[in-house]
């Protein structure tokens, strides 16, 4: 069977990557067709994909093509048009902040599985990393263009034989703006690199007593509510993650800079802003390594994005046995059980905000109250193993399976 993989661009590295390596392992000699490759602004992270056989568009041509990516992603879906996937029996395409990779053409007889991790957030009103309304001549340009985006997503979602939803939450949009029934398969969490200590299990842990804060720095990630909270309470934070608020927030965070002798011994490079008896860090990007040991020693992840599609970081968080401090709103409401709906010995996080909105006063409260709150680590792990790699490598090629079976009896 001649598999091929098809996923949106590869030029940053968060959840919907996370995916496509797993469905790599699954499928280890396949191609991956994408619109645009650029390992240099991936970091640390190409260095996942070396030895890959990626396959780029006729856009990776363009001169200053990382700059012409979001004005020309009108043209995204001829893009993966121009691909020839006639010689292959399965394909599976991974579609994430656009509508890019669902757009590829395939023969009739060939299967096509597309993971959706959320029709494009842009096109239906939810918050995303760029705010093309701040200036009343992208906002016209924007709303023009969008139009037309909508009714081609539509169009090209109906290619698919199969949809696949990364969480009920975005089952729920596909419904909505797809028209179109679709399967759920959480993403999968590797939880092998989380080993609890004896300690730890028995609920006995040793944390540095800081709250932790695992997230690309972009608008709507609500970082920004957090450094406030956290800066209002004097409560010890550590920020791991890279991207254009980073300045913003060290602004908001700023009191006074530590020494460099408070840090000289970290194991980290971190830029350090002293608030009273609260330390705010930011620790910039780190390895998997240290990014493990970060959140075995935390006290809580604290997360932020309204409306977040699934939150794969709530998944890693639980399985290091510390609990997640999240919005009552979007994927977080199926991997977090929340202290106010269960007992305590089976919460694994505390929600905030009525509706889901994230505010820096509904933080701040939740904050203070999670204080007198305890967690099992034991729950808080469990519950992290309904989303394991190995259940989600069996849901997937069950799928296959099924449905190649239906391909080959229509043949």
């Amino acid at each position: 069977m001649k598999v091929a993989l098809a996923h949106d661009y590869l030029r940053e590295y968060g959840g919907a990557e996370r995916v496509l390596e797993v469905l790599h392992e699954i499928f280890p000699d396949s191609p991956v067709y994408t619109a645009y490759y650029n390992p240099g602004r991936l970091g640390e992270n190409g260095k996942r994909f070396k030895g890959w056989d990626i396959r780029t568009s006729w856009f990776q041509k363009f001169p200053f093509a990382n700059l012409l990516l979001s004005p020309f992603r009108i043209f995204g879906p001829m893009m993966f048009e121009s691909f020839d996937l006639s010689a292959y029996d399965l394909v599976i395409s991974s579609s994430s902040a656009t509508h890019l990779a669902k757009a590829v053409i395939t023969k009739p007889e060939t299967l096509h599985l597309s993971y959706i991790h959320t029709p494009p957030r842009f096109l239906y009103g939810y918050v995303t990393s760029f705010n093309y309304k701040k200036h009343w001549w992208t906002r016209i340009g924007g709303e023009i263009i969008n139009h037309f985006m909508r009714i081609y997503d539509f169009e090209v979602s109906q290619r698919p034989d199969i949809l696949i939803a990364n969480s009920k939450n975005i089952q729920a949009r596909i419904k909505k703006f797809y028209r179109r029934d679709s399967i759920v398969v959480y993403p999968p969490v590797d939880l092998s690199e989380f080993k609890l200590s004896k300690k730890t299990k028995t609920g006995n842990r040793k944390s540095e007593d800081y709250f932790l804060v695992l997230s690309r720095l972009v608008r709507g990630k609500g970082v920004d509510a957090v450094v406030e909270a956290c800066r209002r309470l004097r409560l010890p934070l550590k920020v791991v993650g890279i991207g254009p608020e980073l300045e913003n927030l060290k602004k908001l965070a700023v009191s006074c800079q530590l020494p460099m002798s408070a840090s000289a011994n970290s194991d980290y490079q971190e830029s350090s802003t002293l608030n009273n008896e609260g330390v705010i860090k930011f620790l910039g990007w780190v390895s998997d390594q240290e990014r493990v040991k970060l959140l075995l020693n935390a006290k809580a992840l604290i997360v932020a994005a309204e409306d977040e599609d699934f939150g794969i970081t709530s998944i890693e968080a639980q399985a290091a046995g510390i609990p997640v401090i999240a919005p009552r709103s979007g994927g977080f409401l199926e991997t977090v059980i929340d202290q106010d709906a269960s007992s305590r010995q089976k919460a694994t996080g505390l929600f905030y905000g009525g509706s889901g909105q994230v505010t820096t006063k509904a933080l701040t409260e939740a904050l203070q109250r999670f204080e007198s709150l305890e967690f099992n680590p034991e729950d808080c792990r469990k519950n992290a193993e309904r989303f394991s790699k190995t259940r989600f490598k069996k849901e997937i090629l069950d799928l296959v399976e099924k449905n190649l079976t239906k391909v080959n009896k229509i043949r």
